[in-house]
């Protein structure tokens, strides 16, 4: 449709409240603006298995439906359930930050299409599944088990965010040229595809469905939403937001996660 507009929501701590549930208020404010002619596409770091979880218990099912998943190595139909474009890590990448997490001690995971692909059962794994709701396989050396290129690699501490921020500065110059670095919460970080964001699969999705970037607005939380924040043609955050998002937003939503923050971008970008 020519007036057509397309909202790109994160789901954690966005579109989600704090129980990982998605509230009265967000779900029917979703339903007016699919209703209306309107697309909505759902932004998440997690996988495409997880996130169809959400996608599912949403109803976001229909015509007019869409993920990013993977921070944007992946892209899914949720209506036709396919994938429409996608970008893996070459395995020698993998093969090398598996080293380097192993070296410096750290928990490190990838995934094949349906599990999580890790080594050991460890509280970072208990505290992932807790919040995705996914299936895991133990393998005795991931590498070299793997079947097909991965779309993510995720490593996961806990206790202290300047461990994994040491990490992926002591590899910076490793990964430049190769791979995307970036957290997405205090607990993760990520590495995708080079060139992967959440910003350019606004862009892609945008050229896909013919949507001029005038019609788009993108909402998030995390470090790893301002690449689509700054993307969108109105970039907002979240009151619960950290500050470098809110910083790059046009608009800072008056509601957090937890009270009907997507309602009020809706009311006031989608439906005005």
């Amino acid at each position: 449709m020519k007036d057509s507009k397309i909202l790109f929501v994160d789901l954690d701590a966005t579109l989600l409240s704090d129980d990982k549930t998605i509230s009265a208020g967000n779900r029917q404010a979703i339903q007016r603006a699919l209703d209306a002619g309107n697309y909505v596409v759902a932004a998440t770091g997690r996988p495409v298995e997880s996130g169809r979880i959400v996608i599912k218990e949403l109803g976001l099912t229909m015509p007019g439906c869409y993920m990013i998943a993977f921070n944007g190595s992946v892209l899914y139909d949720c209506s036709a359930d396919r994938v429409l474009c996608q970008k893996t890590i070459p395995v020698q990448y993998v093969y090398q930050l598996f080293d380097k997490a192993h070296r410096a001690g750290i928990y490190i995971q990838t995934y094949n299409q349906t599990e999580i692909l890790t080594e050991k059962h460890s509280q970072e794994l208990d505290f992932y599944i807790t919040r995705t709701k996914m299936k895991y396989k133990l393998q005795q050396d991931v590498t070299m088990s793997l079947n097909e290129e991965p779309y993510k690699v995720l490593l996961i501490n806990l206790e202290d965010r300047k461990v994994l921020e040491e990490f992926q500065q002591a590899n910076a110059a490793w990964a430049e040229g190769k791979l995307t670095s970036f957290f997405s919460c205090d607990q993760y970080l990520e590495y995708c595809p080079l060139g992967v964001s959440k910003g350019a699969a606004i862009e892609y999705l945008s050229r896909f469905l013919n949507i001029p970037i005038e019609h788009t607005i993108a909402v998030g939380d995390e470090k790893n939403d301002i690449s689509m924040i700054r993307a969108a043609h109105i970039g907002v955050a979240v009151k619960n937001a950290v500050d470098e998002a809110k910083a790059a937003a046009d608009y800072v939503t008056e509601n957090d996660n937890n009270h009907d923050a997507i309602a009020e971008v809706i009311e006031k970008f989608i439906l005005e």
